[in-house]
């Protein structure tokens, strides 16, 4: 709730009195609500959706081609975050191509609410559009709310606003969750399309609080330039719609024929991005050498989140098939593991933050890169801790759900170690000529990652066998000791930044 300070009482030198949001612009609350719906939406969805692709009243896939569909969605709404950017600074603007965004999520949860299987990709599809569109602007628009970087009170305001995304994903599978596995899926999903359809009636009530500055169009293109834009967006579109056609009428299709082309665009278009920058002739020799530790930073990130969001889709679909998911004897839906990272989350960075700092204090605090190879470690263990369980489920027995939360504590602990410090990496290493495309460069090692779980789902390996979920452990592993061996290497490229 909005309180009633002045606006001087927070930031001196600023007349006339201005209800606040905790001390902060009024505009964080708007921009807090709209998150706070749309990850509600998007979680609650995401934890419904591998477990719809197995239940016999849903899709009824096999585990592996859910995996794949899961992975394949989220390395694209990651993916879809560069040009989310690329739009809103070149056609509408950041404050427009948020309303558009959370108009086209609305309309994709509602499309998954019909029961039909033939539109439920069509509806995917426009859930990970508009959460692309949306993820890229949404933050830009919190810090238009603040007098430049300098502000005392921007910080600040951004931890207001990551505990708005961690409420919404505490809340999602708790009440889509239930929905969607205890009474109908499709009306889990039309649950999600209520949330965001209040998440965008509000976003649009509270307008007239948020900052001038998000309407503004940074660099728009010129009539030429979009003449061009729209005459090659038509080509490759009907380009995809004549080719897609053919092998429809052939035959010969199968979903491979969609999900393949997508798992490898999401695993070649970072590399081509990461080339692009470091092969720019006009970055200095400093902007060089960073960027040669970035791409240390990217491989580990991608490797960890390989692994760490197969809690949506291994860990879940493994819970649903081989998990007693009981609390002193009471069952609970599936869905509800998904609960348990966000509210950890908000539990523990506090913590992390306090830790950093009395650390710091001391001249104690890890490096970035120690701190990467943490988070490697951990989330390798996590998967190491997962064979229990699945030795557990081998034997012909149930695991309890303690296994499952203790898996979910570990790559939580390891996520605080590696996710914040990698955001705020990328913004201090990030060359002038790339300052505002870095953040959409980092996403892409989500993309990266979940792109190579997809392509692994996709040739036919069972990502919830023994052997597999070791090899990925030890994977991690390895990654994060290579990465600490060579932390005094990637220190020394990365030059004044720590």
């Amino acid at each position: 709730m909005a309180s009633s300070q002045t606006k001087d009482s927070v930031h001196p030198g600023t007349p006339g009195p201005e209800k606040t949001f905790f001390g902060h612009p009024r505009g964080l609350a708007t921009l807090f609500m709209t998150e706070m719906w749309e990850r509600f939406s998007y979680y609650g969805m995401r934890a419904l959706l591998p477990l719809y692709l197995v239940a016999p009243g849903g899709l009824h896939m096999n585990a592996a081609t859910a995996t794949a569909i899961y992975s394949v969605y989220v390395s694209l709404v990651y993916l879809l975050a560069l040009p989310g950017g690329w739009f809103a600074d070149r056609v509408l603007g950041p404050r427009k191509t948020v309303a558009v965004s959370a108009f086209i999520i609305m309309l994709g949860h509602l499309t998954l609410a019909l029961p039909f299987s033939g539109t439920f990709f069509a509806g995917l599809g426009l859930v990970a559009i508009g959460s692309g569109l949306l993820k890229a602007n949404i933050s830009t628009m919190v810090g238009h709310l603040y007098d430049g970087p300098d502000d005392p009170r921007r910080d600040g305001g951004f931890t207001i606003f990551y505990i708005g995304i961690n409420l919404g994903a505490f809340i999602a599978p708790l009440a889509i969750g239930t929905v969607g596995e205890k009474i109908d899926w499709h009306a889990g999903f039309a649950l999600a399309a209520l949330g965001m359809a209040l998440g965008l009636g509000q976003y649009l009530l509270g307008g007239r609080h948020l900052s001038e500055r998000s309407k503004v169009v940074p660099t728009p293109l010129s009539a030429a330039e979009k003449v061009s834009l729209l005459r090659k967006s038509a080509f490759w579109a009907a380009l995809a719609i004549v080719f897609y056609a053919i092998v429809g009428f052939s035959g010969v299709y199968t979903l491979n024929w969609l999900l393949v082309p997508i798992t490898l665009l999401g695993l070649v278009i970072p590399v081509l991005v990461i080339a692009r920058i470091k092969r720019d002739k006009e970055l200095d020799r400093t902007e060089q050498s960073r960027m040669t530790a970035y791409i240390w930073f990217f491989v580990a990130a991608a490797v960890f989140w390989m692994i760490y969001d197969q809690g949506g889709s291994t860990l879940s679909i493994f819970a649903d098939s081989s998990a007693k998911n009981t609390v002193f004897g009471w069952n609970f839906p599936v869905s509800w593991y998904q609960s348990v990272n966000p509210v950890l989350i908000m539990a523990l960075a506090p913590v992390f933050a306090w830790l950093w700092l009395a650390l710091n204090r001391r001249g104690k605090e890890p490096s970035t890169a120690v701190k990467f190879a943490s988070g490697l470690i951990l989330v390798g263990a996590s998967f190491f801790l997962f064979l229990a369980p699945l030795s557990i489920a081998g034997g012909g027995h149930k695991a309890a759900a303690l296994w499952l939360v203790a898996i979910y504590f570990v790559q939580t602990v390891g996520e605080l170690t590696l996710s914040p410090v990698g955001l705020s990496v990328t913004t201090k290493m990030a060359p002038a000529k790339y300052a505002s495309q870095m953040m959409g460069v980092w996403f892409l090692a989500v993309t990266a990652g979940d792109a190579t779980t997809g392509l692994l789902s996709l040739a036919g390996v069972d990502l919830n066998k023994t052997g597999i979920v070791a090899l990925e452990a030890v994977l991690a592993v390895v990654a994060g000791v290579a990465v600490w061996m060579y932390r005094n290497k990637v220190r020394q490229l990365m030059g004044d930044v720590r």
